[in-house]
């Protein structure tokens, strides 16, 4: 067991004109000198080697003799059409889909330990006919294999939160109708088995937020604690998992800080990140539940103008990469 924590990370292209090359040749310069945080860049080598020295491998077990002194990439053969910083080409779109496929591949083959990607463009791959609601999804997909797509759950961690989301990217008019106890159940299972199972928490304290102000006061002002929200928190203890009905959304994260809970399962995508993003804005870090391998990611779009000016920061990167790492070695014991 102890093997895998000697593979390294498997980290995707991204957007070669957003934020990803710049972002990754700034990690490998932070973390060469630590060859337990090896990462392998996969994607043409000529993307990242604007930005750090490179070195391009046939094998991703050369990556470690590599690491201190070259960033390891192992170059896909897809041609890009262009690779101007801050000027996106949908021309791109196979080289950006096939980076997260072979990286994928990698992964779940068990040649490398987990998959970190760099930020893409989901509008940009939208229009060459990408047929996923975003890089989640694909990524579901693509561990599926020939089986159902299993159902993925998106936490950031940041500021010293994890904040899970029983919704993600949905118009805040339909989370309403979305909400099920069914749903909520799920999420709060796939939570509590990653946070043993990858996070080292033997025994997970968790808590739903309420949908409305005040959680409803008893339905007062809204019902969806008292329909959905709150018996799923009562089925999920039935079966031995720790979580409190809904809490006000106003003070929940504040008592997460406080040492209460070890996980918040948000019912809105903002409502979740938004304490995460104003208590970490630079370093929160995007994790993927539910799926058979550890995929983590900077918790920010392309920057396209940053990527343009040369201005990008690549904290967010280095946390995912540390978090894929701890999260890889967790799961080896």
């Amino acid at each position: 067991m102890a093997e895998e924590t000697h593979k390294p990370i498997a980290l995707t292209m991204g957007d070669p004109a957003g934020c990803g090359p710049q972002i990754s040749g700034l990690a490998w310069h932070a973390l060469h000198k630590q060859a337990e945080l090896c990462f392998v860049a996969v994607g043409p080598a000529r993307v990242f080697a604007l930005y750090a020295p490179v070195q391009q491998i046939v094998k991703l077990a050369d990556a470690k003799d590599v690491f201190e002194t070259a960033l390891p990439v192992l170059d896909i053969d897809i041609a890009l059409a262009s690779c101007v910083a801050g000027e996106p080409d949908a021309g791109n779109t196979d080289a950006i889909i096939g980076s997260i496929e072979h990286a994928s591949h990698l992964v779940l083959s068990g040649e490398a330990a987990a998959l970190v990607t760099n930020p893409i463009n989901k509008a940009l791959l939208y229009g060459a006919g990408f047929a996923h609601p975003g890089h989640t999804e694909f990524l579901a997909n693509l561990c599926a294999g020939d089986g159902p797509a299993p159902p993925p759950v998106m936490m950031l961690v940041g500021g010293g939160l994890r904040v899970a989301l029983a919704t993600i990217h949905e118009p805040l008019m339909r989370v309403g109708d979305l909400l099920t106890t069914d749903l909520l159940n799920a999420v709060g299972n796939t939570v509590h088995s990653a946070l043993v199972r990858d996070f080292g928490i033997p025994h997970p304290r968790l808590a739903f937020t309420g949908l409305n102000p005040h959680a409803g006061e008893n339905g007062s002002i809204g019902t969806e604690e008292r329909d959905f929200i709150n018996p799923a928190a009562e089925f999920l203890r039935a079966s031995g998992v720790d979580i409190v009905d809904a809490r006000p959304a106003d003070t929940v994260f504040a008592e997460m800080l406080g040492g209460d809970y070890d996980a918040i399962i948000a019912m809105t995508h903002d409502q979740g990140l938004i304490p995460v993003k104003t208590l970490d804005f630079w370093g929160g870090v995007n994790v993927t539940l539910g799926l058979p391998i550890i995929r983590t990611s900077p918790d920010h779009g392309t920057a396209y103008e940053a990527a343009a000016r040369g201005a990008c920061r690549a904290d967010s990167l280095i946390a995912a990469i540390k978090l894929a790492t701890s999260n890889a070695r967790m799961r080896a014991v």
